[in-house]
Formats: structure tokens, C-alpha cells, sequence
């Protein structure tokens, strides 16, 4: 602001005009020339503006009372504020700029200046100016930074109690209502029952094991105005597991697949033991047995119990690790062929809180010898009907049936045996194959002259061995035989009509006929040249009328 140092004439004798009209038109801005006697007659200024008001909005008049004299007097604009005043005429207007708004949030609600006045360069008096600024409905409510930061919960956070709290300012000074938006994601899970507080209530149970993060939207809303500005916060709400949950041995079976519901039971262990063995870890089925806390985010130390069936010390546990042992062998399968044992799985810090598992010892037989077929490749046969389902048979029009031999049994067959088609595809689509080994066609959905390469697959239940071997199956057409052996006589015409067969049949039938005869007359043929000479030898040796020594005669008539 600039001084004011104005005497009278003789200050203007000491400029030139172009440096008078300078001043002047600088010190317009501050002060305001009348007549003298006026100084003692003025009073305290009040006035009003409303915030965002333009440049020049009138604020407040000048009032003087008094005797005008020749003394020429000033009125300068001072004080903290008074830069946002300028004089014109009787008036104090608003000296603001576009890029200086007049803003009651950030000024206050009163400006304050003074307004002096000067005679002589005397000065004579001094009023103050109070402003009030009026406020504007031009800020929106924002929420405080750190109520809105991510939220961390624990999931055993009590329904009804508060989970957090939210809270708005508004620079105008509005009355703030929150509002939680109902369609963002996870707002089932709160609600707000005072909404001019901010506190947000817990109003569904949390579990970390089905849902770690929350998301929330909240509204801060102005309540008492007509504009009803508001804003938004987003509210991530990050969920700590709290040890609420029990132990469970794994690989564990869900009981649905509802992802919401992850209850899930535990698995039966199984293992196969010969009588032989002792002093050897277990492998269980479909896993090692192990246990782990339900809770994933605090994985509480488990310790390992055998409840029942350690059979005075035969199977002891690795209290740690679960490992079980066989100590000693058993004397006899057929007494006891199966062991069941108890396994309990406890949390260290809490023993009551633990699961129990069922685990399987099955007592075999040494096994020596593997499954094995006696035929690379078994050979089938099916003739074409409208039923919708045949056995498959084989040489001698006789039942195919596919069984694999193990020596470890007298009779070589092992009860335990199970059979399966393999791969998977459209050819064993067409079949199905028992566990006795017969195969079984789909014969409505067979075509003649149809064939089809089959894989069979034996495994012994017990040891896991597996078997394969082939079958080659043949549709015959309708009418036509199955052949009687793999190098029989029909398998010669096994692709001719059956008349075709009978007829070249008879034919060399005929012809095995004519050779006979031929064969028969010619031996007669060859036994008439020699008969004479042999039927003289014999007459000689033995007729009682035959002379033996002498020339031949006649014998006598008796």
C-alpha cells in the first residue's frame, strides 16, 4: 500500500503534472479527497459482502458529519484486509480479480480494515471497517483421508458391534449424512444406523477361509442444503483369519461344490502289508497322512495320537509328522487280515480343538509273481442282431472270456482282479467287459463287417499290478457261423455264401469218391496176377490127395 503523504498545495508545487496525475490516480485507490471539518464527523463502518462476489460489489457508504473548511483532507484504506477495498466516491466496493475470488473458507467470515482520516497530513481520526463475508454453498463435503484408508478385521469381530467409522468435513459448514450405497459389493455385510455419525455396524458374520477382502461404498451427503452436494469413498475392508477353525487331514472330499460352503470330511488312508514285513514306514493311499489347521492364515503346530488299533505296539506315530511305523510283523494274515487304526490330529495351543482320521492296514500275502494274459491277442466274434446287447464269443461259437493268471494263487485266478477297457473312446463305447472277464457288445449299435481292436486292462486291487492285452473282435453278417477254430475248414470259406461253401463242399466229396474206386479196382487188378501160382503152392502143402513125390495125377473120387 502506499503512503499517504499529502499537505496541500505546497506538496503540488514540488511535482511536475505528469507525475501529480501519477499520484492521484494511485492514491484513488486508498483514499478518498473531501472538503475540510469532515473528520470528526464519521463513525465505524459495518458492512456485508457475499463470498465469490465480482470485482467492484458495492460493500458499504461513507458517512461524514461536520464543518467543510479549505483544509483539504484524505481517507486511506489501512489494515490487515484493507487490500480488498477500494474508495469510489462514498463508497467501499470489493476489490477482488479473477484470480483472487473472495472465499470465505479460506479468509474467515469478517475482513477487517481501517479508515483513516488525514488533515494537513494530520491525522484526525481513524474508524474501523468490519466486512462479513456470506457464505456461498459452494463446496462439496470430503472425507477425512485417514478414516478412509484400507481397514483390517478380524473375522471373529462380533455381529452388531461397530467395524469402523467414517467421517466428512464440509468447508460450508453443512450438516453431513452418510449413506452406504447398497449395490457395491460387499454391502450385505454392514449397515449404518445413525447416519449422521459415520459409524459403520457389523451386520453379517466374516469368515476368512470363504472371503479375505471386503469392498464398500459410503456417501457423505449435505443434509440441510438444496443442492445436496455429496461424495464417494471406497472402503477396503481386509479380513484377519482368527483361529475359529478345526484341524482336517488332507487330501480332504468336499461335501459340495458350493464355494460358499467349504465343509469337507476326511479321507480314509489305506495301505497293503505283506506278513513279512517289519520295521517299516507306511505309504498310505490316497496320501501321506498329514493334518493342517483349518485356519490358513495362522497354521497352529499340529501334534499326532494314535487313538485305537496300534495292537500293543505293532504301529507307532511320529507325534510331528504323522509318519506311522510297523514294528514288528504279523504272525498271521488270516486271523487278523485287516487293522484299523485311530488318528487323532490336535492343535498344540488348544487340544480341543482336533479331528480324527481312519486309516486301513491290509495284511497280504507275499506276492510273487505279477498278473499276467496267456494271450497277446484273444480273438472275438459277434453276428449281427437286433438285440440290443450279446456276449462276445470265440472259436466253436463259445463265450470270450478275457482273464488274466496269478501264480500267486492255486488256481490262478485272483479274486481281487478287476478289468477295465482302455483308452477311452468310441470303439469301447461299443462294449462293456465284467469282472469275470466277458465281454459284452452293444449290438444294436454295430454295423456287419464291422471290427474293432479292444484294450483290456487287469489290476490285482491289492498290489496295484496291472495286465494288458488285446482282443480283435469281428460282426459277422446274419446267417453266417462262427468259425469252429483259428485254422478250421470254415475259416477257408469264412467270407463265401454258406450255399457257395455246401456246393464246393460236395464237389470234393465226389471227387474223393471216384479216386477211392479208382484205387480199389487197381488193387484187385494187380492181387488176380498173382493168385495162380500162389494157390498151387498152397495145394501142394496141404490137400491129403496131393502126391509129394512123383509127376502130378489126376486125384481119385472118393
Amino acid at each position: 500500500m502506499p503512503s499517504c503523504v499529502y499537505s496541500g498545495n505546497g506538496f503540488k508545487n514540488m511535482l511536475t503534472p505528469w507525475k501529480l496525475l501519477l499520484c492521484q490516480v494511485a492514491m484513488n485507490i486508498f483514499y478518498h479527497v473531501v472538503k475540510a471539518g469532515l473528520c470528526l464527523g464519521g463513525h465505524d463502518i459495518f458492512g456485508a459482502v457475499r463470498e465469490n462476489s465480482p470485482t467492484g460489489e458495492f460493500v458499504a457508504d461513507i458517512n461524514m458529519e461536520g464543518n467543510t473548511g479549505t483544509t483539504t483532507i484524505r481517507l486511506c484504506l489501512t489494515g490487515e484486509n484493507a487490500n480488498w477495498f477500494f474508495l469510489e466516491g462514498q463508497s467501499i466496493r470489493l476489490n477482488s480479480s479473477y484470480t483472487r475470488g473472495l472465499d470465505r473458507e479460506v479468509l474467515g467470515s469478517v475482513l477487517m480494515a481501517s479508515l483513516t482520516c488525514y488533515e494537513d497530513d494530520i491525522i484526525q481520526s481513524e474508524y474501523r471497517i468490519m466486512v462479513e463475508i456470506l457464505n456461498e454453498n459452494d463446496n462439496k463435503p470430503r472425507f477425512v483421508e485417514r478414516t478412509i484408508q484400507p481397514l483390517y478385521i478380524s473375522e471373529l469381530t462380533a455381529i452388531n458391534s461397530e467395524a469402523f467409522a467414517v467421517k466428512a468435513k464440509d468447508a460450508d459448514g453443512d450438516t453431513i449424512l452418510y449413506i452406504l450405497d447398497l449395490m457395491s459389493p460387499d454391502a450385505n455385510y454392514f449397515r449404518i444406523d445413525l447416519p449422521n455419525s459415520g459409524k459403520v455396524i457389523l451386520d453379517k458374520p466374516l469368515d476368512f477361509e470363504t472371503k479375505t477382502q471386503l469392498e464398500v461404498v459410503i456417501y457423505a451427503v449435505e443434509m440441510n442444503t438444496g443442492e445436496k452436494y455429496n461424495t464417494t469413498a471406497t472402503i477396503i475392508v481386509n479380513v484377519l483369519d482368527g483361529d475359529d477353525q478345526y484341524p482336517i487331514f488332507l487330501p480332504c472330499t468336499p461335501i459340495s461344490q458350493d464355494q460358499a460352503d467349504s465343509i469337507c470330511t476326511n479321507p480314509l488312508y489305506t495301505v497293503n502289508i505283506t506278513e513279512k514285513e517289519q520295521d517299516s514306514v507306511l505309504h498310505f493311499s490316497p496320501g501321506p497322512i498329514h493334518a493342517e489347521d483349518g485356519d490358513k492364515d495362522i497354521r497352529v503346530p499340529l501334534s499326532y495320537t494314535l487313538l485305537s488299533g496300534d495292537d500293543h505296539g505293532r504301529f507307532m506315530i511320529d507325534n510331528e509328522t504323522g509318519q506311522i511305523t510297523l514294528t514288528r510283523r504279523v504272525e498271521n494274515r488270516l486271523l487278523t487280515p485287516t487293522y484299523t487304526i485311530r488318528i487323532m490330529a490336535a492343535q498344540e495351543n488348544d487340544p480341543k480343538k482336533y479331528t480324527v482320521a481312519t486309516a486301513l492296514v491290509h495284511v497280504q500275502a507275499d506276492n510273487r509273481f505279477p498278473p499276467h494274459f496267456n494271450k497277446t491277442t484273444y480273438k472275438g466274434f459277434v453276428i449281427d442282431n437286433t438285440s440290443p446287447a450279446t456276449l462276445v464269443s470265440t472259436y466253436g461259437n463259445e463265450v470270450l472270456v478275457v482273464q488274466a493268471i496269478d501264480r500267486d494263487f492255486r488256481d490262478g485266478v485272483n479274486p481281487r482282479m478287476t478289468y477295465s477297457l482302455a483308452p477311452k473312446g468310441l470303439s469301447t463305447n461299443l462294449y462293456h467287459i465284467t469282472q469275470g472277464g466277458i465281454l459284452i457288445a452293444k449290438t444294436d449299435l454295430l454295423q456287419p463287417s464291422d471290427r474293432h481292436i479292444l484294450k483290456v486292462e487287469a489290476m490285482d486291487q491289492e498290489t496295484g499290478e496291472t495286465a494288458q492285452t488285446s482282443v480283435d473282435i469281428e460282426v459277422l453278417q446274419k446267417g453266417q457261423s462262427v468259425p469252429r477254430s483259428q485254422f478250421g475248414e470254415e475259416r477257408l470259406f469264412g467270407d463265401i455264401d454258406a450255399s457257395l461253401a455246401g456246393g464246393i463242399a460236395g464237389v470234393i466229396l465226389l471227387l474223393a469218391a471216384v479216386v477211392l474206386c479208382l484205387l480199389i479196382r487197381m488193387m484187385r487188378r494187380w492181387r488176380g496176377r498173382h493168385d495162380p501160382a500162389d494157390r498151387s503152392h498152397v495145394a501142394r502143402g496141404k490137400h491129403p490127395n496131393v502126391v509129394r513125390d512123383g509127376p502130378l495125377v489126376r486125384a481119385r473120387e472118393m
